[in-house]
């Protein structure tokens, strides 16, 4: 009896300090400070503003135990109806950011929008999830901005924010990819974050329309504070 027991003993005991060991996905996210939505609001690109945006990555940020940190959209607006423009680099706080496995994705503003380490392995969700890229089934990779590629508002009146993310239907919004993974080898197939508008037959801004060009209504998110 001996000889049986103390083998079974001894692996349970080693199969407790493994789990115990193992840290939770709400341990590994309690430091992110930047995720890919794992999903859109799902009308599109009709966020509900700003704020319906920034309240989409309140909300996921919570659910992966990150709720504490003030969670804000990287979203460009334009300037409409007497308002001025609102640019996605000023919404995010000054970094650094790291993603939900501690991978730094860059140190401050202007790395973000240089020499960041963005990528398909990088880019994960607020799960610690890699998203599916250019190749895979569905590509999703297209993500709202609504931005130039240092990060400002696009001036004049070509809708480049789906009407400041409240249609989907008519309109259009600049999407990056998160896999730097184009149709072509060249800059824009490249960005991260301008690398064309959204279009289609709905009008450019459904979900439908969205994903028809490789996209799911995904938001860049980063922690302000």
């Amino acid at each position: 009896m001996i000889r049986i027991e103390r083998p079974i003993a001894i692996s349970g005991l080693a199969l407790t300090l493994a789990l115990l060991a193992a840290p939770s996905v709400h341990a590994q996210s309690a430091d992110m400070t930047f995720f890919v939505t794992s999903s859109g609001p799902g009308k599109g690109a009709d966020l509900g503003g700003l704020e319906g945006a920034d309240a989409q990555c309140q909300k996921l940020a919570q659910a992966a135990g990150a709720g504490t940190k003030t969670w804000r959209a990287y979203l460009s607006t334009q300037a409409a109806d007497g308002k001025p423009a609102v640019n996605a680099k000023d919404r995010i706080g000054k970094g650094p950011w790291q993603n939900a496995k501690g991978a730094v994705i860059a140190k401050d503003v202007a790395e973000l929008h240089g020499a960041n380490n963005l990528a398909k392995q990088t880019a994960l969700s607020e799960k610690g999830e890699v998203i599916n890229g250019a190749g895979d089934q569905p590509n999703r990779h297209d993500i709202l901005t609504g931005s130039q590629p240092d990060g400002t508002a696009f001036a004049g009146p070509d809708d480049r924010t789906c009407k400041n993310w409240t249609s989907s239907t008519q309109g259009a919004a600049m999407v990056g990819h998160f896999d730097r993974k184009g149709l072509r080898d060249d800059e824009p197939s490249k960005s991260w974050n301008s690398s064309h508008a959204s279009r289609g037959p709905d009008g450019g801004c459904s979900q439908a329309d969205l994903k028809s060009t490789g996209g799911d209504g995904l938001l860049y998110c980063f922690a302000s504070n």
